[in-house]
């Protein structure tokens, strides 16, 4: 295990991942969502605060009530803009905007990719638009689109495959005989950007698109972004069905991350200072890290703490020790699961946390920060 980066303090095992900022502090009046008296479930009493721009990990051991406390009760809460399950929430006022982040199919139709869900595409049809070829011909950027217009094949209307249905067994799809996957009729594909048709375009993965683009911002960061994550080898045209749930929601991040312009830190978010709500956001996430591998993990931190650092707060339900110890902040319920569990075990940063006797969370969190200093 590699050894903590000695500016600050954190550690990777991964050599792409960049050493961040050192553990962002929560003073005693720091803004925060206050959750108080909260009886859902076995929940007894339950009274807790989520520091704002912060990154703060809820955990406990099975059936403590993590979930109860950070999604049925602070995330319902938000959601129904009044208190479900508890006596009051304090802080609303401060969040414009809640997002659940889950593992769930990116896009509504099987025509998502991460193209067009992050948005990106939308710049890569301009590009062809504005071809010499696209202009003589009359083309604006409606004709690269697959999802609606003529540019698209007419007979899997831009899906690139078609489904044939099966007696007493599930669907077969199979790629479209007309354009042989590629989406467009050919027409369309007779216009080349850079020497590549649209359909080749979107047949590229992001590590080979990033330098294809590097020219054109817009499209190039949310590129980066999603070589940050560990999707450097999806292509942009990847169908959502494809995705898997950690996939999928790693692209939501990214999504979320292109959006971010700057760094809001403690010029937004110092002592007393309200957020705001118009740009303000509480991402919540159940156990990200669950199927992913170590390095994937440690990607996904990272991104995490860009949220954070650009003033948004994020909370996230884990087991997970090596998200725990990056964590500015820890919820840990329990001190057991069921009728056992309930009660706020410890709050505070992991370097207080692991200080309380009877958290189980604390003890185990404790001896893999020592393995980690140790190493």
């Amino acid at each position: 295990m590699a050894a903590p980066d000695s500016a600050t303090g954190r550690c990777f095992k991964h050599p792409l991942i960049h050493p961040l900022a050192p553990r962002r502090a929560v003073a005693d009046d720091h803004p925060a969502l206050v959750v108080r008296n909260a009886t859902l479930h076995n929940l007894k009493g339950v009274s807790a605060r989520v520091p704002l721009a912060r990154l703060t990990v809820v955990t406990g051991v099975s059936g403590s009530g993590k979930s109860t406390f950070a999604r049925d009760v602070l995330h319902a809460s938000l959601a129904a803009a009044a208190p479900v399950g508890c006596a009051a929430l304090d802080g609303r006022e401060q969040i414009g905007r809640l997002l659940e982040v889950d593992q769930t199919p990116i896009g509504k139709t099987p025509r998502s990719c991460p193209a067009t869900y992050i948005g990106f595409w939308d710049a890569i049809r301009k590009l062809f638009a504005e071809t010499t070829e696209a202009k003589m011909r009359g083309w604006t950027a409606s004709r690269f689109s697959f999802n609606t217009g003529a540019g698209r094949c007419p007979v899997c209307e831009g899906q690139g495959q078609i489904t044939i249905e099966m007696n007493f067994l599930p669907d077969v799809k199979m790629p479209c005989e007309a354009c042989g996957g590629a989406r467009f009729n050919p027409e369309t594909l007779t216009v080349q950007w850079k020497g590549k048709s649209v359909a080749e375009v979107l047949n590229m993965a992001v590590e080979d698109a990033v330098d294809f683009f590097a020219a054109h911002p817009s499209i190039a960061h949310p590129l980066r972004l999603l070589q940050d994550v560990g999707l450097g080898y999806l292509t942009l045209g990847q169908p959502s069905p494809t995705l898997s749930g950690g996939e999928a929601q790693r692209i939501k991040l990214v999504s979320e991350l292109a959006k971010v312009r700057g760094r809001a830190g403690e010029s937004a978010t110092g002592p007393g200072r309200p957020l705001p709500p118009e740009k303000h956001t509480l991402y919540v996430l159940d156990e990200p890290t669950v199927g992913l591998h170590m390095a994937d993990v440690e990607k996904l931190i990272h991104v995490l703490h860009r949220l954070a650092d650009a003033g948004h707060t994020v909370l996230v339900i884990e087991h997970d020790l090596d998200l725990m110890a990056e964590a500015d902040w820890i919820i840990d319920l329990g001190p057991e699961g069921g009728d056992g569990g309930g009660e706020i075990v410890a709050e505070g940063p992991p370097e207080a946390v692991v200080q309380v006797a009877r958290s189980h969370t604390g003890r185990i969190l404790g001896e893999f920060m020592a393995a980690r200093r140790a190493s």
